[in-house]
């Protein structure tokens, strides 16, 4: 996740068993107690270890963050750099980072659960798949022995690069559709499926890059093969760059858009599908998370559909097919949060002004209401069937307005089944423990009224 992107005869079931029931048997959050639905508390690699590598820190801030009311711990132990903080047969073990080592006889993944389950929470392992370094430093296995898999792009001056020139963030991302770089991957999740007890995995850029990837060789023979024919033009057949008034670029859909949007989503929904029955083999009762942006209406740029089954997004836009639904990863994930990565909390602000949104992953501006925490809260609802999943808040993009905070976590709690907030380290720069443990216990004490009142 960028730092930029959880009824009286019910309240004896154990919070465990409703998240890792089977897909197909999932009950609403609003059935267990108010104060066991999931809160989440993510903690990101790079952002934490020059704390967290030291157990006696990780355990004070932990506990803080259980004395708020967290129940649930995300410890991202891979990053986008290449590197993990567990002991690995796989991957290169982080040595050192922003100055603090990694002592040769330490496990950091098998710490922080420790401490986390000290704290009465349950432990996910955080795992970034298809984004493995960057190119502003030639850092990563792409830029080692693993550079065949790097994704092409298809530049806005209609050229094909394994270099995303248009990439602020410098990031470089792997083709998703290439078996040895699936393969990979879910060798690293199931490593740590098989040698550590958690309750979870959390995938992490588990997507495409973006709108202009992946346009390899392999990706054009995929596709044709997907589709039973030869694609003429490529990849003008596909889209081609226009340049606006004001020098930002749009695509302008060619003959086969809709059904790369479609193909896409097949890979992505391959590799969950055939990850989730590797993780449920070896240990049926973990737990698999997945994070996603919530701006669905853009988000089949990166490849992703994360509704429920039975929402057919072809009904309300142009770029999905009738069979893009068929590709919907919901059903897939035992613990779903997405990032309403807003700075409008209601939908009375976000109507104030003109609502104009770039999102992460996106390659132009949106509108709509779904651009501010309550209506992405609402817009996931509909979308989802009844599904649980978790509003997400990015921290940072409240420093300067503590209040908007307290009303961003009250609204996520309130609307969605639960909350994730993103990150530890912004609660600790800016110690907000109290207004966080405050906001959230507002939230519960007005949900606990509401329901009440029924």
């Amino acid at each position: 996740m960028k730092r930029l992107i959880l009824a009286a005869s019910v309240v004896a079931i154990a919070l465990s068993a409703m998240c890792s029931c089977k897909a197909d048997k999932v009950t609403a959050d609003e059935e267990l107690r108010i104060e066991d639905r999931p809160k989440i508390m993510w903690l990101c690699l790079s952002a934490n270890w020059p704390k967290f590598s030291n157990p006696d820190t990780a355990r004070y801030y932990i506990k803080k963050a259980a004395d708020c009311g967290f129940n649930h711990l995300i410890v991202d132990v891979k990053g986008i750099e290449s590197i993990v903080a567990y002991d690995s047969k796989i991957a290169p073990r982080l040595k050192s980072l922003k100055g603090v080592d990694y002592p040769d006889n330490y496990d950091y993944l098998d710490t922080i659960t420790a401490i986390g389950r000290e704290n009465g929470m349950k432990v996910l392992a955080s795992l970034c798949m298809f984004a493995e370094g960057t190119d502003e430093n030639a850092q990563g296995i792409l830029h080692g022995d693993k550079e065949a898999w790097k994704t092409v792009y298809y530049q806005t001056d209609g050229t094909l690069s394994t270099k995303n020139r248009n990439d602020a963030y410098h990031r470089a991302f792997m083709n998703p559709a290439l078996p040895e770089v699936q393969a990979y991957e879910r060798s690293l999740v199931l490593e740590v499926v098989r040698n550590y007890d958690l309750d979870g995995v959390m995938l992490d850029y588990c997507r495409y890059e973006g709108i202009g990837s992946d346009f390899s060789q392999y990706s054009k023979n995929k596709f044709e093969e997907y589709i039973g024919e030869r694609v003429e033009n490529f990849p003008q057949d596909i889209f081609e760059w226009v340049k606006k008034d004001d020098g930002s670029f749009t695509h302008k859909p060619g003959k086969w858009f809709n059904k790369w949007i479609e193909w896409r989503a097949s890979v992505i929904y391959d590799f969950f599908k055939t990850t989730r029955e590797a993780i449920k083999a070896e240990k049926p009762d973990m737990m698999l998370g997945n994070y996603t942006g919530a701006w669905y209406p853009s988000y089949y740029e990166v490849g992703v559909n994360w509704a429920g089954k039975d929402y057919d997004a072809s009904q309300d836009f142009d770029w999905a097919t009738p069979e893009y639904k068929n590709y919907a990863l919901n059903e897939l994930f035992d613990l779903y949060t997405n990032g309403n990565y807003y700075v409008d909390v209601t939908l009375d602000e976000l109507h104030s002004h003109d609502g104009r949104v770039k999102n992460e992953t996106d390659s132009g501006f949106s509108e709509g209401d779904h651009l501010c925490v309550e209506g992405a809260c609402d817009y996931s609802r509909k979308l989802l069937g009844g599904r649980p999943f978790y509003g997400g808040m990015y921290v940072e993009q409240y420093y300067g307005d503590p209040d908007r905070f307290r009303r961003a976590v009250k609204m996520n709690l309130k609307k969605s089944d639960g909350f994730m907030l993103f990150d530890m380290c912004h609660i600790i720069y800016k110690d907000w423990f109290d207004i966080l443990g405050k906001a959230i216990a507002e939230a519960e004490e007005e949900m606990r009224r509401e329901q009440a009142a029924k």
